[in-house]
């Protein structure tokens, strides 16, 4: 009797003690975080599931400890530094390691076609030209989302691994290797193409609708579900105004449609804005280093047209989505603007009032100080609002500049509403 008793008494004993677990923070924290990642990962399908195992998982990096999400966060949409002291630059997984330029948002990438060369007509002129267009990074490095996985799991100042052998090697001997498996075979890890499956699995999952929700209170403008301000509405006019903001030049969307999606806010083009030099970055305490971007494009002669000058691309870089804009700075290839409204003042005020935004050098101003002399030429000075002199009024006020800062905050994405997505 007092044996069964003890055993009865032992038995309520563990199921109170495993109701107390339960009970306690720990294991509440533990469940509510197994809830909201059983939420997020909500309606991936297994390729894409992989891809985010990928792109969260810290153990691909040399030492471990970074991630892809660790500088494209997903609260920052899918951009960030992973806690540099820098902001402009990203940390890598040493910690004396730095990126060389501000890290792009992944927010929207995947509509960026493959990097190529398309005939542009001068609106003014009725020349066409031959234009580079596409592809990832901020000079289009890589031709797609699946070329550029490869970019920071290999490069020393990010992830730091030293082939894609090893790479794959981790993945395959990691908690998530049975779900390669399911996805594309129990030979996956011991195929010749496995690097570029996992890497296309990253792609899919960096082409899901949780990087493009199209979700923002612009999106529900467009739908009809919302109205903008007054200071909004104004902005953006201002925006698509071919004598004041000319934003859509760059920044595209076709004006008589109301599907969100028919508004990326970028042709994927490139330019040369002549930004400050940022004397934060590192490398640029050599006075001789130089960042002309997409003219040192890897393997550019042999892609662009025959006889092209590419020496005219120096200086240029990949025009942004201004999708999420609001929370993706600091601003430009250098991250030289930590404020999104001196960006906007900036194209206003850039060859108005140089000494704003330039060093004096010899007692003059050092105006284009990022980008070597030969290449000040390639600078774009004709398209509004860039068609200014010194002393001569901006294309746009301060008021103005107010205005399109204000629509330009509507762009950001909403989480509670990505539900939303493609409607």
């Amino acid at each position: 009797m007092a044996l069964a008793f003890r055993s009865r008494l032992s038995t309520l004993s563990r199921a109170c003690l495993f109701l107390l677990a339960a009970a306690s923070p720990a294991a509440s924290l533990e469940s509510a975080t197994t809830d909201a990642r059983t939420a997020d990962e909500a309606g991936l399908a297994p390729r894409e599931l992989l891809g985010k195992r990928i792109f969260e998982d810290k153990r691909l990096s040399e030492p471990q400890g970074l991630s892809c999400a660790s500088c494209h966060d997903p609260a920052k949409a899918f951009q960030g530094n992973n806690g540099s002291p820098i902001a402009a630059l990203a940390r890598g997984s040493r910690p004396d390691a730095l990126g060389t330029r501000k890290t792009p948002t992944l927010s929207y990438a995947s509509f960026s076609p493959r990097f190529h060369f398309m005939k542009k007509k001068d609106e003014e002129t009725g020349e066409t030209e031959l234009v580079p267009v596409g592809g990832q990074f901020w000079d289009g490095r890589a031709n797609d989302l699946v070329a550029q996985v490869e970019g920071p799991l290999l490069n020393p100042r990010e992830m730091n691994n030293p082939s894609k052998a090893v790479v794959v090697e981790k993945i395959g001997t990691g908690p998530y290797a049975d779900l390669a498996r399911r996805v594309y075979g129990e030979k996956i890890f011991e195929s010749d193409s496995a690097f570029e499956k996992l890497a296309r699995a990253v792609a899919a999952y960096e082409s899901s609708a949780r990087f493009h929700p199209f979700s923002s209170k612009f999106d529900d403008f467009l739908r009809g579900r919302e109205k903008l301000t007054a200071e909004e509405a104004r902005g953006f006019a201002l925006f698509k105004d071919k004598k004041k903001g000319n934003c859509l030049a760059c920044h595209v969307g076709e004006e008589t449609s109301r599907r969100p999606q028919d508004w990326l806010f970028t042709d994927f083009s490139y330019d040369a804005l002549g930004a400050p030099r940022n004397l934060a970055i590192p490398d640029n305490k050599d006075a001789d280093h130089v960042d002309l971007g997409l003219c040192k494009r890897e393997g550019l002669a042999k892609i662009a047209p025959k006889n092209y000058a590419i020496d005219g691309l120096c200086g240029q870089f990949k025009a942004p989505t201004l999708r999420n804009i609001a929370v993706t700075g600091p601003y430009l290839h250098n991250g030289v603007f930590s404020s999104l409204r001196d960006v906007v003042a900036f194209y206003a005020t850039r060859d108005t009032d140089p000494a704003r935004w330039y060093p004096k050098k010899a007692g003059a101003i050092d105006k284009y100080d990022d980008l070597p002399e030969k290449f000040h030429d390639n600078v774009n000075v004709k398209e509004v609002p860039y068609d200014r002199k010194p002393g001569e009024t901006p294309r746009l006020d301060d008021g103005e500049i107010d205005a399109i800062v204000a629509f330009l905050h509507t762009l950001t994405d909403r989480p509670a509403h990505a539900g939303r997505a493609e409607k």
